[in-house]
């Protein structure tokens, strides 16, 4: 089957924000009193972000370099994060409803950024109209088969029971199919033609809104891939050039092999790098206190990163590496300063690797200042607009490791080569016709030295790229018979430019 991924992407920044706490606006009325924007945010606390509060905070993102948002759900829901469903087809009055989204998406666009929303079809919340309508008449609704309703109920034997008590233990029937068996989240019939359509309506209707795509909440779990096959069809039938990014925790290369998603968020990449350039800084705590990271996430050295490197790469076609969500924090795990042990030496690494490689960058809300925080709640904080220092030098530095990026053709359309590893330290090189550049890191301790190949170059020299913020670049590196020696200090990377002649 054909991989079809859509271009734009290829040269895209992303910037999640998980709206509750990213910013507000005194143009969005609220109901009632709200958690305090700088306490420690709370489960069920709401902070008062909304979507014109982004709309006030665009010169931000542009100023970084950011050219795309990915938004975590915005529609009607009862809680803070919403990923409790209960109308699809409107925006969260707590938001600003469907008219924050427009002006969201028209001054996004007149700027020349996407916007894509979170797409949670696995499951709903209580509050959602079909289940609401079970709730107030049992296994009579004709709604019942919307959901997994269990056969005791449906046959008069057990009580129905969506809101069983706090002190209920795992385990305790409520009557219903749920999502990792919490109550709050009842689990879709998918198999249920009307449920499909009314889903599929759900991302029609939001793609001729103006939206730029959709990333799928645990698409895993709808087990079905005639349902996401046809959610591409129907999508890209109306935008050819949507982009659909699933939320999958491993490599998955049958998702994305022409007939359901265009990438992945890719984790198993975030895992590598932090545990490549984390080292000895990692905070193991962190790092078993999280579902996933405390299966995968390990320190590496050098040539284990450069080997994980090449088998995340070549397990995807080439056109859905391109365009893969490269990510090293988000809503789901621990940040990524929280991970490497507070180590920001260790985090500009990171951000330089999520960068030069190919893939869509994706930085959390907030990680370009410094901000930490471990598992839910923890890591969605309130952005800090004012009265908490920022991080101005780990900021300044990602600007110009995007700006980089967006400057160098290569970077995000060439190919990539591990081009040497030993110890703490490897290199890469992109390269697309002519322009070539290499990226060399070494986490460890101890200034070293690293031997790279430079295929088809007898003689030239590697020139330091400069990055404002960033380290010194070094001094530039002769090319001897295709071989060259960079010198790197410690707990640092450098970008170089391969000039020279060939052999």
């Amino acid at each position: 089957m054909t991989v079809d991924t859509p271009s734009w992407v290829r040269d895209a920044v992303f910037y999640q924000i998980f709206p509750d706490r990213f910013a507000g606006s005194g143009r969005v009325p609220k109901p009632g009193p709200l958690e305090p924007w700088d306490a420690p945010p709370t489960v069920h606390g709401f902070k008062g972000g909304d979507l014109l509060g982004i709309v006030e905070k665009l010169d931000h993102l542009q100023d970084l370099g950011v050219t795309a948002i990915y938004l975590t759900p915005i529609f009607q829901s009862a809680s803070n994060h919403r990923y409790h469903t209960y109308d699809y087809f409107h925006v969260d009055p707590l938001l600003g409803g469907d008219t924050a989204l427009r002006e969201l998406l028209d001054v996004a666009h007149g700027r020349g950024m996407r916007v894509i929303l979170d797409g949670v079809f696995n499951h709903t919340g209580r509050g959602f109209w079909p289940f609401h309508h079970i709730l107030e008449n049992g296994a009579s609704s004709p709604y019942r088969d919307w959901f997994h309703i269990d056969l005791d109920v449906i046959e008069g034997r057990r009580e129905f029971m969506p809101y069983p008590p706090r002190d209920a233990g795992p385990g305790t029937p409520f009557g219903y199919q749920a999502w990792w068996g919490l109550p709050a989240l009842p689990k879709l019939n998918t198999d249920h033609p009307d449920v499909r359509e009314y889903l599929l309506s759900v991302a029609e209707h939001w793609l001729r809104f103006g939206i730029d795509g959709w990333r799928l909440d645990v698409p895993t779990e709808i087990d079905d891939p005639s349902f996401w096959a046809a959610f591409r069809q129907r999508c890209r039938a109306v935008r050819e050039d949507a982009y659909l990014v699933g939320e999958i925790w491993v490599t998955a290369p049958e998702w994305v092999s022409g007939d359901r998603f265009d990438a992945l968020m890719d984790y198993p990449l975030a895992e590598a790098i932090l545990g490549y350039v984390g080292g000895s800084s990692l905070d193991m705590g962190a790092v078993a206190a999280h579902h996933e990271y405390r299966h995968h996430l390990r320190p590496l050295d050098g040539p284990a990163f450069a080997g994980r490197l090449v088998e995340l790469l070549g397990v995807y076609d080439p056109d859905v590496v391109a365009v893969q969500l490269n990510l090293l924090s988000s809503h789901d795990a621990p940040r990524a300063l929280t991970v490497l042990g507070g180590d920001r030496a260790a985090l500009r690494m990171a951000v330089l690797l999520q960068c030069m490689l190919p893939g869509a960058p994706c930085i959390y809300y907030g990680d370009e200042i410094g901000m930490t925080g471990g598992n839910d709640p923890q890591n969605r904080g309130a952005f800090p607009w004012v009265g908490q220092p920022w991080d101005d030098e780990l900021r300044t530095f990602t600007r110009a490791v995007l700006a980089l990026r967006a400057a160098e053709p290569a970077i995000r359309h060439g190919a990539t080569t591990s081009i040497g590893a030993d110890g703490p330290a490897m290199a890469i090189e992109r390269r697309l016709d002519e322009a070539r550049l290499v990226l060399a890191l070494n986490p460890g301790d101890g200034e070293m030295a690293l031997d790279v190949a430079i295929e088809g170059v007898g003689a030239g020299r590697l020139e330091p790229v400069g990055l404002d913020g960033g380290p010194d670049p070094g001094v530039a590196v002769d090319v001897v018979d295709g071989r060259a020696r960079i010198p790197l200090p410690a707990r640092t990377g450098r970008v170089l430019r391969v000039a020279g002649s060939g052999a």
